[in-house]
């Protein structure tokens, strides 16, 4: 009884400390104004209504979309028959893909952007301040999370036996991949692709160094409005957290 108590209470004072700064953001929100008084004067939707109003933070908000968004195709486009071929023709890669995989985690933000700011910002391929250099380097993030959870899904079957017995029922190896192997994966392909969007989303350091005000994005738009009053800034704030919440749903929707 004791013990039970015991967790109840470790669990109930983590969910506070998550929880209070979360609810004191979106109060402070939706207050019009918050002076010495412990709760807000009056409480308005005004500052969502001029967010969401703001033809600049939707522009960002949209290059956000699309810059994540075309990463994630390009990378399941990649990744997936790459994990494929791994499991299937060489097995033994997949101990080194466990290790370059966590070569992006493994170097700091800001090394790796001044890196690539030498190398693309003179010559012929000048991609820097465009979205086609976040494109690739948000292609390098998203590639451990698709990574470990195609391979999780990939070593809970038996691959070489089912493209064995599509093979002796006809099938080609890519009908195989398409018809056998590829619905197996959908679950840990949905969830990776979801929880690599929330990551490549909340991307602050590539953003700013690598492209800035030339493609502002909707961290580089946050940042940018500091300025401004923190009423207005916390709807920025929740407005991201509200959208990375229905995706976190979405990936444990996909997850079960």
């Amino acid at each position: 009884m004791r013990a039970e108590l015991y967790h109840r209470s470790v669990v109930a004072v983590l969910i506070l400390l998550l929880t209070v700064p979360v609810l004191a953001t979106l109060l402070y929100s939706l207050s019009e104004h918050w002076g010495a008084t412990i709760l807000p004067d009056d409480l308005s939707l005004s500052w969502y209504l001029q967010l969401w109003q703001d033809s600049a933070f939707l522009a960002a908000f949209g290059r956000s979309l699309a810059v994540c968004l075309g990463t994630l195709l390009l990378a399941t486009l990649i990744i997936v028959p790459a994990v494929f071929v791994v499991f299937y023709r060489f097995p033994g890669l997949d101990k080194l893909m466990n290790a370059l995989i966590l070569i992006p985690f493994a170097v700091p933000p800001v090394v790796t952007s001044v890196g690539l700011l030498n190398i693309y910002a003179d010559g012929p391929l000048n991609i820097t301040g465009t979205p086609w250099i976040l494109v690739g380097c948000y292609f390098t993030i998203a590639l451990p999370f698709m990574y470990r959870s195609l391979a999780n899904s990939l070593a809970s079957i038996n691959v070489r036996d089912l493209m064995d017995a599509a093979h002796l029922l006809g099938a080609s190896t890519p009908v195989a991949f398409l018809r056998v192997i590829l619905p197996n994966l959908r679950k840990g392909l949905m969830a990776s692709l979801f929880l690599a969007f929330s990551f490549l989303l909340g991307d602050f350091v590539f953003a700013n160094l690598l492209a800035g005000s030339h493609y502002e994005t909707l961290q580089v738009y946050l940042y940018n409005m500091r300025q401004t009053s923190g009423h207005f800034t916390s709807a920025i704030v929740m407005s991201y957290f509200l959208f990375t919440l229905f995706l976190t749903w979405l990936t444990a929707r996909f997850s079960k």
